[in-house]
């Protein structure tokens, strides 16, 4: 167990039948978990890892977000200084949650009648919390990440903690000690991938334990305090079911899009920032067959595939010499050496545009990937600009061709204004016709107005036209499934 530090003998001992944190009294045996039990996890992955186990001391920060007392804010900057000059660190480490709590509730007991701090009973405890949290997870945002209600979290300076919920934004009673407190929580969330945060390297992309997708941007760059960006996503499980059930899409909608996951057409999901793409991807990813060999390539891993065989895949940073840098583009060229079956690039942003179409024109059909685009048209018109970022001087037909023939379907999904996130269009690409990409849109979603609890009403409606995949379906055997779904 950890010991005290700093005490004089004449100091009050309010609990002398607690031998094991008296290092004084050596005839004591420690506790067996402080010496038996392994390093724990932090809080937050061992909350995250399991959604049905939770520890004891950890039950009250795995509930929403609660509003935290006053006085607890006003004591927690003077009780955890002193926490630290009593314990030893290095074994605190050690130490399983539950143990740590009980120790800990124990030491803030005495500090709090030797400083003379009124809190009560339910005040400790939620102290006890906060501490636990700093110490062994990521401090204030512990209560956030375990509220299933939120699905962003955004951290501007250390008083302004903002967070989205079923699509709105909303300010939190969330903060930070100071802005040192926020960089000690953004530097524990980029070292445990094996990247670093400081004024040569201000900005990063990382992820947490669970996979969900971080970025941070530090002063100098961010000029009111470190700001820390978390995309979480839900412990449980979407599929294309659920979203059928949750109306982001029609149940013809999904019907179409598991046929042409199954089909193993190239299918581009287009969306601007947070509509909910790698959700969907990941939805639709459900649908491969589990004999596949599945390569993803991200730039921090937030796909979250439930297949056997799926290698995955992530670019690194250049190092403080500026060497070592690994890119998309190199792990898509990678990639094919590695006889996949197919290949999940978790977001097109540039020249590996040119080597994805690559591999979707020779064999690796099946592939999917995330594009930045408000609309299927628009979604081309990056692509092709994203090709000529390779560096690869093609007239425009050229790429046109090449788009034409990699690229089967572009799914369109929109954050609409009542937050609802849904299928927008469901586009398949035809052909060209002279200079010009031709498509069709399969299904759209029409607005007819707005309801009176804000929500928006509107319909996804079926065009009625024959897919351009359908012989593809057939060759599935879902060629009638396909027919019943476009109606």
């Amino acid at each position: 167990m950890f010991g005290r530090r700093g005490l004089n003998d004449d100091e009050p001992r309010l609990r002398p039948n607690l031998p094991e944190i008296r290092p004084s009294q050596p005839e004591a045996p420690p506790p067996p978990v402080a010496t038996a039990a392994p390093p724990p996890k932090p809080a937050a992955e061992e909350m995250r890892q399991s959604s049905n186990v939770i520890p004891v001391a950890a039950a009250a920060a795995a509930r929403p977000a609660p509003q935290r007392s006053s006085n607890v804010n006003e004591a927690a900057p003077r009780i955890y200084p002193l926490i630290l000059q009593r314990i030893d660190t290095e074994v605190a480490a050690k130490l399983q949650r539950d143990e740590l709590s009980r120790q800990l509730s124990e030491m803030v007991s005495e500090i709090v009648v030797e400083q003379r701090i009124q809190l009560n009973q339910s005040e400790q405890r939620q102290l006890v919390i906060v501490l636990l949290d700093d110490m062994l997870g990521l401090g204030p945002l512990e209560p956030l990440l375990a509220d299933e209600g939120i699905t962003d979290i955004m951290v501007n300076g250390a008083k302004h903690v903002y967070v989205e919920r079923r699509g709105k934004l909303e300010l939190t009673g969330v903060a930070f000690r100071d802005n040192a407190h926020v960089m000690s929580i953004a530097t524990r969330i980029v070292t445990q991938v094996g990247r670093r945060i400081d004024e040569s390297t201000p900005l990063v992309d990382a992820r947490l334990q669970d996979g969900s997708r971080v970025n941070i941007i530090t002063p100098p760059l961010a000029l009111d305090g470190p700001t820390i960006s978390i995309r979480k996503f839900s412990k449980k499980g979407i599929t294309l079911d659920v979203m059928s059930r949750t109306k982001n899409i029609s149940t013809a909608m999904a019907t179409v899009l598991k046929i042409a996951a199954r089909s193993r057409l190239n299918i581009l999901i287009s969306g601007g920032t947070g509509s909910g793409k790698t959700t969907l991807l990941n939805a639709m990813s459900q649908m491969i067959d589990p004999g596949e060999r599945i390569v993803t390539i991200e730039d921090a891993a937030e796909l979250q595939l439930q297949q056997p065989h799926v290698v995955r895949l992530e670019t690194r940073p250049a190092n403080l010499e500026g060497k070592g840098e690994i890119t998309i583009r190199d792990l898509v060229k990678n990639a094919l050496r590695m006889r996949p079956d197919r290949i999940i690039l978790g977001e097109i942003r540039g020249a590996e545009a040119m080597d994805m179409l690559q591999a979707m024109n020779t064999g690796h059909d099946g592939s999917l990937s995330t594009v930045h685009a408000n609309r299927p048209r628009e979604a081309l018109t990056r692509l092709e600009n994203m090709v000529g970022m390779a560096g690869v001087n093609l007239p425009s037909r050229a790429i046109r061709q090449q788009i034409a023939a990699a690229v089967n379907l572009i799914v369109q999904i929109s954050r609409m204004r009542d937050g609802i996130r849904r299928v927008v269009s469901i586009t398949e690409i035809v052909g060209m016709e002279g200079d010009v990409i031709t498509t069709q849109d399969l299904f759209t979603y029409q607005y007819e107005g707005q309801l009176n609890d804000g929500s928006l009403k509107g319909s996804f409606v079926s065009s009625g036209l024959r897919p351009h995949f359908m012989t593809r379906a057939e060759y599935f055997g879902l060629d009638r499934a396909l027919l019943d779904a476009v109606g």
